[in-house]
């Protein structure tokens, strides 16, 4: 694919760092460049601010998308946030123009040969950054990308080489595109860590996002690996879906690692991260590292910034950081990590409502924490939470501060623990889950 000279519209440049990346990358091949996003110039400075020494190779048109734009440009790259069902991007497929995203690039212009690709509902960022650390315990060009603004695709693509190894994390979004194209997608290993409900603003229904998740394995040979959990009910529906690679399995019920201590690691981890251990495992010995270079390698696992984060201590209170946990069963995994005594477990959670369920999650909570420690902050999520609640079961503010500073007059009682696990997404008070994870990093150090 050539694409010096070809006139390319990136739509959604945002301020996470993909779309920014996108565009550096764009600008080395070569392409006249035009941006397009609907968030302001004021909006979008801090990106802006870094394309400046560019801006003379760069069209924008902010504010606003025009059709112009999709009819006179010959490639279009969406950014993850826009729907294959955008009318824009429709008018632009309809018209014949080539439609990519920063994974179909990735794939077309990575040299290495060795790709792992890791998608799922909840864990897929861990065991993404635990399974590079086992491969780099033996292969030094070993390579993440696309599992945080750190390391977007197409910024640590020029870094890859045939010989590397790159460990990819692939949320549903960047695979949506690979249902529309007959793309040269093939990953070595494929795992799928679950599927839950989740993003059904999105793909509408959970079997439009399980199949969404496949588009991971669709063009994978008999000679790769696909790994999927044994435990989790959509992995039949994956296989009917006639997987052609070998196929591994990972799951809780399973004997587990002999080498690993499980009663310390979960005492340290948490019984999710047991799980996610052995799917990062499996992946690592599949690509040939042996199991005393695993072993060594556990003993400096590395803590994932905003899962379970713990971001404060003294001798009666811990605080930590669960920001991340944007569905309803990633904040059980977290109850059920710190409620060794519920009574002095303190839960703020709550958020934007992406047609998740609660009921379940209620359940749950009326089982695991003393609910008289359950602080709410207000959202459209949170509504949905109250469906299942009493109104004595929690104590509810309208921004994060006030949550806070309740949470620590619950917590001079006795020793406690503080856990901001939102079980939701995060839209209507903060730009995205790590906006809400930082402010909530800088009310801890303030408070």
């Amino acid at each position: 694919m050539e694409l010096k000279d070809k006139k390319v519209l990136l739509m959604g440049l945002g301020v996470l760092g993909g779309g920014l990346a996108t565009a550096k990358w764009l600008l080395k091949k070569g392409v006249i460049l035009t941006i397009t996003d609907t968030k302001t110039e004021e909006q979008l400075k801090p990106s802006l601010e870094k394309l400046k020494k560019f801006e003379t190779k760069i069209k924008y048109v902010l504010g606003e998308h025009k059709e112009k734009d999709f009819l006179e440009n010959e490639i279009i790259v969406i950014n993850p946030d826009v729907s294959v069902n955008n009318k824009f991007v429709q008018l632009a497929k309809k018209n014949g123009k080539q439609i990519e995203n920063e994974l179909t690039l990735f794939y077309k212009f990575c040299p290495a040969k060795n790709i792992i690709a890791v998608t799922g509902t909840r864990g897929k960022t861990t065991i993404t950054n635990w399974i590079a650390h086992f491969l780099k315990s033996k292969y030094s060009k070993t390579i993440l990308a696309g599992n945080s603004s750190s390391n977007p695709f197409l910024g640590v693509i020029d870094s890859c080489d045939e010989n590397s190894i790159v460990v990819t994390e692939i949320p549903s979004y960047h695979l949506e595109l690979l249902a529309e194209k007959n793309e040269k997608y093939e990953p070595k290993v494929a795992l799928i860590t679950n599927i839950y409900r989740d993003h059904l603003n999105r793909h509408n229904t959970l079997e439009n996002y399980a199949k969404t998740k496949a588009n991971i394995f669709k063009n994978q040979k008999a000679s790769d690996f696909l790994i999927l959990n044994k435990d989790n009910n959509w992995t039949e529906f994956l296989l009917s879906l006639k997987p052609k690679a070998k196929i591994l399995y990972f799951s809780k019920e399973d004997s587990g690692e002999s080498f690993v201590n499980k009663s310390d690691f979960i005492e340290k981890w948490g019984e999710h991260n047991f799980l996610n251990l052995k799917a990062s495992i499996l992946v690592a010995t599949t690509m040939g590292v042996d199991l005393k270079t695993i072993k060594k390698a556990i003993l400096t696992l590395p803590q994932i910034k905003f899962r379970q984060e713990k971001v404060y201590e003294n001798k009666g209170l811990t605080i930590y950081n669960d920001t991340a946990a944007t569905s309803p069963e990633a904040t059980v995994a977290a109850v059920k990590r710190f409620n060794k005594d519920k009574k002095n477990l303190i839960l703020i959670t709550g958020g934007t409502n992406k047609e998740l369920d609660f009921e379940d999650w209620a359940i749950e909570m009326k089982k695991n924490i003393n609910m008289n420690n359950l602080v709410l902050l207000s959202g459209s999520a949170t509504e949905k939470m109250k469906n299942f609640l009493d109104e004595s079961q929690y104590n509810e503010f309208n921004n994060l501060s006030k949550c806070l500073k309740y949470a620590l007059k619950l917590s001079k009682k006795e020793k406690s623990i503080i856990l901001f696990s939102p079980s939701s997404k995060s839209f209507e008070k903060f730009k995205n889950e790590y906006d809400r994870g930082e402010q909530f990093n800088i009310l801890v150090n303030q408070l």
